[in-house]
């Protein structure tokens, strides 16, 4: 299964019954939703301290109750939603997360929620129906993701492509988000996550964004990481690298809320 499904694709895996989970704010949730679908945050799975708030919970065990609390089973697919336009990602962080313990088949839908309902997929408003309690098992995997350490020694041997996924005033040195210091990593490229999709919220033809990428210097093959400010917009932008075939891609989880709280000797920023 791809990372990213189409609406149709979505319809059709709906009707199979899989688990659906809703990253929208929750508001907009219990306005409307479809039938069955749980809502969810990036926060309920991630360390609550600062300045570590953007790294998954350590407690493999933690995980798995959360997890299964949700609904997730290792053996059934996962479709999350989002709202694109308005959002930071948040579908794509869920499917990176799931990825990342070990789940073979999640996915998002391109487009989001406004995609579902396009497609035909019906809706629903109000709480759920209890939920069926999953049977999911982490199983990690450093496939997708590099902790900060790591990102500095590959830096300081020049070994990778850096990709600053946040906005252009972010990569500048603003810090609207609490980070400690502002600047962006050293030699880092600048590819906003939204300029990956219309102002709809549907991503851009495949062509468009391989292009998009070869004028930064970064192939299918080129080992690249990305972050942002707790690796959300950049998990978004993981998975859609994944999804496009390139082959060695990490999401730094991190980020900059744990980079800039770090030292400045160390840890230096742009």
């Amino acid at each position: 299964m791809q990372w990213i499904i189409s609406a149709n694709e979505a319809k059709q895996l709906i009707s199979q019954g899989v688990t659906i989970l809703d990253t929208r704010n929750k508001l907009a949730w219990l306005i409307s939703h479809i039938p069955g679908a749980v809502h969810v945050t990036w926060q309920q799975f991630s360390n609550n301290q600062k300045p570590y708030r953007g790294k998954l919970l350590a407690d493999a065990k933690i995980l798995e109750q959360k997890l299964r609390h949700v609904g997730i089973f290792n053996s059934k697919p996962v479709i999350v939603i989002g709202n694109p336009p308005d959002n930071f990602g948040e579908e794509g962080r869920i499917v990176w997360m799931l990825r990342t313990l070990g789940h073979q088949s999640a996915a998002l839908v391109d487009g989001g929620y406004n995609a579902l309902v396009k497609a035909g997929v019906p809706t629903t408003r109000g709480l759920n129906q209890p939920l069926e309690i999953g049977d999911f098992v982490v199983n990690r995997t450093a496939l997708w993701e590099i902790q900060r350490d790591e990102l500095q020694v590959n830096l300081s041997e020049n070994k990778l492509a850096v990709i600053d996924t946040r906005q252009k005033r972010e990569y500048a040195g603003e810090t609207p988000y609490g980070e400690q210091r502002g600047g962006h990593i050293p030699g880092a490229v600048h590819f906003y996550f939204k300029d990956l999709m219309d102002t709809k919220g549907n991503l851009l033809k495949p062509e468009e964004i391989i292009a998009k990428l070869e004028t930064l210097g970064i192939q299918r093959d080129t080992p690249t990481v990305t972050y942002c400010t707790g690796g959300i917009r950049s998990a978004f932008f993981v998975a859609v690298l994944v999804n496009l075939g390139f082959s060695n891609v990490k999401n730094y989880a991190g980020s900059m809320w744990e980079w800039s709280a770090s030292s400045d000797k160390k840890y230096p920023l742009e």
